[in-house]
């Protein structure tokens, strides 16, 4: 028997390259005294490599390793949408407890691990590779969670995503047996080919297996009714890699959602567009009303990113270019939003008693200027007002909807924003219309709440590690909705790669 290897583009293959060298170089900076420090640094320098590799790759497409990835527009905006989050998290990440408690070099090990994997989910073509990436994303996420050795919360995160996690990738694998056991192929396209030359249009084995499918994304997604452990994961992992998880996580995990079920399942969208209409539908539902009671900014963000979610399906429900356009914009306009946030809510872990309860924000506009803008837009733009990118992304879903006969669903997105208002503006009145409560230095931390990193120090000056990053992502956030063309464009070109 004579083995054939695969061709290898390594030029094609380069960002992966990057990213696994780089995981080696940080990791291996662990244990050289002299590099230890350097940690975060080599993290975005293996970061910005893997950039720069990914945009010299567009509007280059090809195949690789036998068909089992592809690089492709689609592929290459949804790994730079994962980099940015990541990059943002090495920032956030410096003086936190975690990431000194488990040692910079494993932590930027772990994170660099992660974006590899969301790099190979968003090029997978093949069912071997896909479980493989997911897995891959996976597991460094579970230790991410739990690094936070010295809080009882951030084990039981891990815990709790391990158990659930596990249970989502087995799920989706019993799901893809079954469509490998009716077309006798791993490959998207030859999946596509199988059930239309065996005739398997309807047939119940592979109605299972794309039920069972849709059930393990759906967990990866935080897509109610699997979205449980999305706001217990949320409050009890270290916030730095809660804002990773919130933007990077979703985007690789829809990029596979949408490649799977437009390529490989679209013969039978008939079957699956309604059934992940009423997914989003619920998701949009349940996750505006579970977030009007929480005083937990990372719980808020937590429901918030459920009912996200619901909005961003809807571009898969129509099997579309324009859906796959809008999902693309949507995910990176997330992206800025989400940041922003979250780069307060560390903030102010780090400067009152307070965690991430809402009365760590209370009278902000008047203590810290520059973190309440970022916040008050953040919340603004997730709540879909004009002049942000989040009134341009939820414009663009629901204009694909209509265009694919899911106008119910559009109003739903609607019902849904206004839904939301009431705890977004919460947010908003608690930042400029409310005075902040005085916490002596040393207080204890409130029942329930997440103290990070630093002692409590009202009186300290503004991180710039903080600041910048937050006023970054609600500057585009802004610019994006003002001036939407360029991320349109972009956002376009990456619909293109499917159709």
């Amino acid at each position: 028997m004579i083995f054939h290897a695969p061709d290898i583009d390594y030029a094609g293959l380069s960002p992966v390259i990057a990213l696994t060298a780089g995981v080696c170089v940080v990791l291996l900076s662990a244990v050289i005294g002299p590099l230890r420090r350097a940690a975060p640094g080599l993290t975005l320098i293996a970061l910005a490599a893997t950039a720069g590799l990914l945009i010299w790759r567009w509007n280059d497409p090809q195949d690789l390793v036998a068909g089992a990835l592809r690089i492709d527009d689609l592929a290459i905006a949804i790994a730079l949408i994962a980099i940015l989050s990541a990059a943002f998290a090495v920032s956030l990440s410096l003086r936190e407890p975690a990431a000194e408690g488990i040692g910079r070099g494993e932590y930027g090990a772990l994170l660099l691990g992660s974006v590899l994997g969301m790099t190979l989910l968003a090029q997978a073509q093949n069912l071997v590779s896909l479980f493989v990436a997911i897995e891959t994303l996976s597991i460094p996420l579970y230790i991410l969670c739990a690094t936070n050795l010295r809080r009882e919360e951030s084990l039981e995160s891990g815990l709790k995503y391990l158990i659930v996690g596990s249970l989502g990738s087995a799920t989706l694998l019993y799901g893809l047996a079954f469509l490998y056991g009716g077309t006798g192929s791993t490959d998207f396209a030859g999946i596509a080919a199988g059930i239309g030359r065996e005739g398997l249009s309807g047939d119940p084995l592979i109605l299972i297996g794309i039920a069972l499918a849709a059930v393990g994304l759906a967990f990866k997604t935080s897509i109610a009714p699997f979205h449980q452990w999305t706001p217990d994961v949320y409050q009890g992992a270290p916030t730095p890699v809660t804002a990773f998880m919130a933007v990077a996580t979703k985007a690789a995990a829809f990029a596979v959602f949408v490649r799977f079920f437009d390529l490989a399942l679209i013969s039978e969208a008939a079957d699956w567009q309604p059934a992940l209409a009423v997914l989003a539908a619920a998701s949009i539902v349940i996750g505006n009303v579970g977030a009007l009671g929480q005083d937990s900014l990372k719980r808020l963000l937590g429901y918030s990113g459920v009912a996200q979610a619901g909005y961003i399906l809807g571009g898969i429900v129509v099997a579309s270019e324009a859906g796959v356009s809008a999902l693309v914009f949507y995910l990176a306009g997330y992206a800025f939003m989400n940041l922003a946030a979250f780069a307060v809510v560390v903030a102010r872990e780090r400067e009152t008693a307070h965690g991430d309860d809402i009365r760590a924000v209370r009278g902000l506009g008047r203590e810290r200027p520059l973190l309440a803008w970022p916040l008050t837009i953040s919340m603004l733009a997730l709540a879909g007002l004009p002049a942000t990118v989040g009134f341009i992304g939820k414009l663009y879903l629901i204009e694909a909807l209509v265009e694919g006969d899911y106008t119910w669903l559009a109003v739903f997105i609607a019902v849904g924003t206004m839904i939301s208002l009431a705890y977004y503006l919460r947010v908003v009145a608690a930042i400029w219309m409310r005075s902040g409560e005085q916490v002596a230095p040393g207080a204890p931390a409130i029942a329930g709440a997440s103290p990070e990193a630093d002692p409590i120090d009202p009186g300290a000056g503004l991180r710039p590690y903080l600041v910048i990053p937050a006023l970054l992502a609600a500057a585009a956030a802004v610019f994006f909705g003002i001036v939407p063309q360029p991320l349109v464009e972009f956002a376009e070109h990456a619909g293109m790669a499917l159709f």
